[in-house]
């Protein structure tokens, strides 16, 4: 979506629910119109987007404010949108292709967004230990050797 920087309201509070598990922070609000349909039959309304700088694999999010404004009855199972316009019902059809590969880069990034926590949170604590105690001291390898269980029978088969 392109929009001028000038039309950006700031906005401080963080939000929650895009990536799982953590809160982001918007860099603004900004109103844009949006409109569904074709020149025959469309609806056009206002609507406000937060504005974040962080990755996911959605361009933009409509939820549901947008489905109240423009009064959807969604389909999640078809991936589709049905809506009331001028001149009859509007239908809007998701791309599952398009759909499955936003999926997957959603839960691979957040996937990395965990591992990237838990390394950060790992060093904080080894920080944390004495360096005397990460020492490993040098010991005589303890002699192994395989011993046959004296509990197994030879059996011949006389081959």
């Amino acid at each position: 979506m392109d929009f001028d920087l000038k039309r950006l309201q700031p906005c401080e509070e963080p939000f929650y629910g895009i990536v799982p598990g953590k809160g982001s922070y918007r860099i603004g609000r900004v109103v844009l119109l949006v409109t569904f349909g074709t020149q025959a039959n469309y609806r056009m309304e206002y609507l406000t987007f937060e504005v974040a700088n962080f990755k996911t694999s959605y361009h933009a999010i409509l939820g549901r404010p947008m489905l109240a404004r423009f009064m959807v009855i969604p389909h999640h199972t078809y991936l589709v949108l049905k809506m009331l316009a001028p001149n009859g019902v509007l239908s809007i059809y998701g791309d599952v292709d398009t759909l499955y590969k936003c999926d997957t880069e959603a839960v691979q990034l957040a996937e990395t967004l965990e591992y990237s926590a838990k390394a950060t949170a790992m060093v904080a604590e080894v920080q944390k230990v004495d360096k005397e105690c990460l020492t490993i001291t040098e010991m005589e390898p303890t002699p192994t050797a395989l011993q046959p269980d004296h509990r197994v029978k030879k059996i011949y088969l006389g081959l």
